[in-house]
């Protein structure tokens, strides 16, 4: 592999393995919200939302940073008083004293903020924030990708304006890198090894939140598998890699390392591989190659069903992660493929029913069939290409997968939102 394609991998990896706080929908919102703030130059009377139904539906269920509430409402009113759109996805990330001020600000302005579906919305992570003041507007949109601003404006004065977003597919960057399953084996495995070590900063934090989460967020579900793993290994590593989930679903203010605008799926890809690999005394190449195998197959599969999707991301998360962990137990490229076809057929029909402390409970089921199937792949077993999903050519099963989600759960995602929207509490 040559360098020019070797520096394009990179690339894409660093854009699309970043830090974020809380879960990067309601960051996104916040994000949008602090630019609309910014370019109206002052607090404004009215605050209105637009959002595709893929961000409003997970944007409803999950805790704030250092809230201890949750939903968009108190984003929103944080973004309002004290964000600042320069740090991106990390918006949310403010002093505590801001945020006993957003608290109060929205109790004597929680009607000022509006929020509702953009309809018709071509683009499933589209966020529109309109801020008002007297006679003055400003409107900042963001589409495609959680940080990608295609339009700001103010009044009649028009600062950015992007054409269809700028970006050719959906939430896709470098769109003429073509990556495969042979590509991404062979970067992760032959790249020299100083051009990957990139890929390791995403451990400390992740494992950090891990840490964090072991002390008792949400369900509780890393805490509680921890203290019945009984020296397991397996159940120990999912119980540490769902603990971090349990923290950053509930709130938590620690910051991690997403992947392709998910924080959930980048702690998939990472704490599998690097707790793993410690416990089976892997070396440190080893587990460098293994998360950038993790991370990298995730981001490829991810392309083809869409940065939003009905699809849980769980599913491409914990493929890369089967993938990773066949390649620590010295597995061939062929016994790789053999892990993703069986991952297909076990998680294809994986449901997003949006953001929320249960993710762990998704997470821990993708991380148990990453581990079933990497077993059943150093075994030479691999479902048959007339099975669900699954073709003799893995690229066309990923392929296959990606028109699931894509095409197939289309009205999945309405029937969620329907019933997410009309529950009788």
């Amino acid at each position: 592999m040559n360098a020019n394609v070797r520096e394009q991998i990179s690339e894409l990896i660093k854009r699309e393995v970043v830090v974020a706080t809380g879960c990067t929908e309601p960051g996104a919102v916040a994000l949008a919200v602090a630019k609309a703030r910014e370019t109206l130059g002052t607090m404004p009377d009215h605050t209105e939302l637009l959002l595709s139904k893929n961000v409003f539906k997970n944007a409803m269920g999950v805790g704030i940073p250092g809230t201890g509430m949750i939903g968009l409402p108190i984003a929103v009113a944080i973004a309002l008083t004290a964000g600042k759109s320069e740090k991106q996805l990390e918006v949310l990330t403010v002093p505590q004293q801001d945020l006993e001020e957003a608290k109060k600000w929205l109790a004597n302005h929680g009607d000022d903020i509006t929020i509702g579906l953009k309809c018709p919305c071509e683009d499933k992570l589209y966020i529109e924030c309109i801020c008002r003041k007297g006679s003055d507007t400003a409107t900042a949109i963001i589409s495609k990708r959680h940080t990608n601003f295609i339009y700001v404006a103010r009044n009649n004065n028009v600062l950015l304006d992007k054409e269809n977003g700028a970006i050719s597919t959906d939430g896709d960057t470098g769109s003429e890198l073509k990556l495969s399953t042979r590509i991404v084996y062979d970067y992760a495995t032959t790249a020299p090894l100083d051009e990957l070590l990139f890929i390791r900063e995403t451990v400390k934090l992740n494992a950090a939140a891990a840490e964090e989460g072991l002390k008792g967020y949400g369900l509780n579900t890393g805490r509680i598998l921890m203290e019945n793993a009984e020296g397991d290994i397996v159940h120990t590593v999912i119980a540490r890699t769902v603990a971090a989930s349990d923290a950053r679903m509930d709130g938590c203010t620690l910051p991690i390392y997403s992947n392709s605008g998910s924080g959930n799926q980048g702690i998939a890809c990472t704490l599998p591989i690097f707790e793993y690999g410690k416990a089976k005394h892997c070396s440190e190449e080893q587990v460098t190659r293994a998360l950038i195998l993790s991370h990298l197959m995730s981001i490829y599969i991810k392309r083809g069903i869409g940065r939003l999707s009905a699809l849980c991301g769980i599913v491409n998360a914990t493929i890369g992660v089967s993938a990773g962990i066949t390649y620590l137990h010295g597995g061939s490229f062929d016994q790789m493929c053999y892990a993703i076809k069986n991952m297909i057929n076990t998680l294809a029909g994986m449901v997003c029913d949006g953001a929320k402390p249960s993710c762990a409970l998704k997470m821990s089921t993708g991380l148990y069939s990453a581990f079933v199937c990497a077993e059943l792949a150093l075994h030479n077993h691999v479902v048959d290409a007339c099975d669900g999903l699954s073709e003799k050519d893995t690229d066309f099963s990923i392929r296959n997968l990606g028109r699931l989600g894509q095409e197939g759960m289309e009205q999945t995602d309405d029937v969620v939102l329907d019933i997410m929207t009309h529950k009788a509490f």
